[in-house]
């Protein structure tokens, strides 16, 4: 971004739908077609292709061209650029690390037990920096939304039932490891089960009744009831 100055890059993150097109590009493990960034955040190809020129413009992205798209067009896949500001976020070789880290744990026969061993050990790690947080729940949400998960908190429906707030029902919007969790679902959700565990466990105030993984039925959630 030599040619760009911060104000500029800070002027075009100041925008949502450029920081959520960011934040796409930063998650993801490979570049990404308009199309997928723009099913991604549920808006139109047309209204995010402005927002990628400007990011590219200012050197927040960079685009490969190859390939034909539905109408015949060349496809433009677009990627954080190299010197792009991190924003807390993990560079790309992290992905790779952690790819080469699952398929060494099944090699060892590792089991989902294993991973949420590992995970509950993460847990209470992270939630040593939540100390000063008004409750687990919110500490939790703050949490796997720093992770990038994009949490969304309904009423836990037993709550009508009781005529009490018993609990509260954390719904994943995004996951982080999606790619990676579709290759080895039993290791990587048992690592996130685990790490919320942990998280849980060691605040101390909460309890967790069900944690639902792609494996489920249901959409990924965790349910967390106060003790």
């Amino acid at each position: 971004m030599a040619g760009s100055s911060q104000l500029d890059v800070l002027k075009t993150l100041g925008d949502n739908t450029r920081y959520a097109i960011y934040l796409e590009l930063a998650r993801a493990p490979r570049p990404l077609i308009t199309a997928e960034i723009a099913d991604s955040l549920s808006l139109h190809a047309n209204t995010v292709r402005p927002h990628l020129e400007r990011m590219r413009d200012v050197g927040l992205v960079d685009v490969e061209v190859g390939g034909r798209g539905d109408v015949g067009r060349p496809q433009h896949r677009y990627s954080l650029a190299a010197d792009a500001p991190a924003l807390g976020l993990e560079p790309p070789t992290i992905s790779a690390l952690a790819r080469m880290v699952l398929s060494m744990a099944q090699r060892l026969d590792g089991s989902a037990s294993d991973a949420e061993a590992v995970g509950h050990d993460e847990g209470a790690r992270r939630a040593a920096m939540h100390v000063d947080s008004r409750s687990t729940l919110e500490a939790l949400v703050s949490d796997l939304d720093r992770l990038g998960f994009d949490p969304v908190v309904t009423d836990d429906p037993r709550n009508d039932a009781v005529g009490d707030d018993v609990g509260a029902v954390i719904s994943f919007g995004h996951c982080p490891f999606a790619d990676l969790a579709r290759e080895h679902p039993d290791l990587v959700c048992g690592l996130h089960k685990g790490m919320v565990a942990g998280f849980v466990d060691d605040l101390g105030d909460a309890t967790i009744d069900e944690f639902c993984t792609l494996t489920n039925r249901t959409p990924c959630r965790v349910t967390v009831s106060s003790r």
